[in-house]
């Protein structure tokens, strides 16, 4: 009994200095995770849009963030963030970043420049996890340099080469991961279009 005792107060004591111990390295690391995060961030934004020198945030729009969702061509993505690029203090353009739920590997997080005129300028990638040599092939721009400098409603994907500006090569073997890096890009021109140009402004 006495040994039972003894072993359960050493196993609580290892317990409580464990997740003491935890809690001061999440604490310790806590800022700096996220100072890391904000950096990535804005380096992603000035990748889609270079020309800028000013991200401004904007408040998001819940209705549109529901008329994404419910859109077939960005089903599974969410809305996580919209800034105004500004260039000498005039707006170029804007930056959605999106999540989407559908990738092979899991959640994929990308920021979208969008110019005023609707035309996607560039994709950046925050966040993947697809398989190495397959999915993973989506962080190259051979394949998200696919929807720059087009202006059009909604992207597509297809296996027999893109022959419109509509439409994305998908990556061999990653269909999966092309469908859904193709919707979180969907989802950022929707947003777009209801939200900050297009019908918005009509």
């Amino acid at each position: 009994m006495k040994n039972i005792l003894k072993n359960t107060l050493i196993l609580t004591a290892i317990t409580l200095v464990a997740g003491i111990l935890l809690g001061l390295v999440y604490e310790i690391t806590k800022e700096p995770i996220a100072l890391a995060k904000e950096a990535a961030k804005k380096e992603a934004y000035q990748q889609v849009m270079a020309d800028a020198d000013a991200f401004d945030s904007l408040e998001l729009v819940e209705k549109t963030i529901k008329e994404v969702e419910d859109t077939v061509e960005s089903s599974g993505c969410i809305i996580n963030e919209v800034v105004e690029a500004k260039a000498n203090g005039e707006t170029v353009g804007y930056v959605v970043t999106t999540t989407t739920s559908e990738g092979y590997g899991g959640e994929i997080q990308i920021s979208v420049g969008i110019l005023k005129d609707g035309t996607v300028n560039g994709v950046a990638i925050l966040s993947i996890g697809e398989t190495a040599g397959l999915g993973m092939k989506a962080t190259e721009e051979e394949f998200y340099g696919q929807y720059a400098g087009k202006n059009v409603e909604f992207f597509t994907v297809t296996k027999t080469g893109a022959s419109s500006d509509e439409e994305i090569d998908a990556l061999s073997g990653a269909t999966i991961t092309s469908n859904a890096m193709t919707k979180a890009v969907n989802s950022a021109v929707v947003y777009y279009k209801h939200a900050l140009g297009g019908s918005a402004n009509e």
